[in-house]
């Protein structure tokens, strides 16, 4: 019995950063705020790199809250999107070549999003990560911590609840 060649580790690694990517661009302001992600496996970890644009206080400086906010809702939509692609990758239901630019999935709709500003963002980079509290037919809840220099002690936190797209309620 002949079985097909395994892929090459390195190809499917460059795909699904490629599937990853094209999400990423479905978001013109993350383009925008030049927020990015760095994937390990299935785990994700989003970084707002420093720019001065990103101020809103010169005086302390500190990062606007508007940008904070922008960065934890991005950062949530992406890993709620991104779990439910890699579920399909995973299960083999998805090609991760079929996500480009043209043939993005529709990302999740925000029903409601709170922020917790725990400290001023200082002017550096930062980093955020998603978890996901309960993901439904329909909505999801999505928790999100930010931090800077130290994951211990965040800047920001923030929980949203999102309409998930495609599971049986029209979207």
């Amino acid at each position: 019995m002949n079985r097909p060649k395994p892929e090459p580790v390195q190809a499917v690694k460059q795909r699904r950063d490629a599937a990853l990517l094209a999400l990423i661009d479905g978001i013109p302001y993350a383009q925008y705020l030049g927020v990015r992600f760095d994937r390990r496996g299935d785990e994700l970890t989003a970084v707002l790199p420093f720019n001065e644009s990103l101020v809103g206080n010169p005086f302390l400086p500190a990062i606007h809250g508007g940008v904070t906010s922008a960065f934890l809702e991005i950062t949530a939509i992406i890993e709620l999107s991104w779990s439910l692609l890699w579920d399909e990758m995973e299960a083999g239901k998805l090609d991760p070549a079929a996500v480009d630019r043209e043939h993005l999935p529709r990302l999740p709709k925000t029903i409601d999003f709170t922020v917790d500003y725990l400290r001023s963002g200082l002017p550096r980079d930062a980093y955020a990560r998603a978890r996901i509290n309960r993901s439904g037919r329909r909505y999801a809840s999505v928790h999100v911590e930010a931090w800077q220099d130290n994951r211990a002690r965040l800047f920001a936190q923030a929980t949203g609840h999102f309409l998930v797209p495609g599971r049986n309620n029209g979207g």
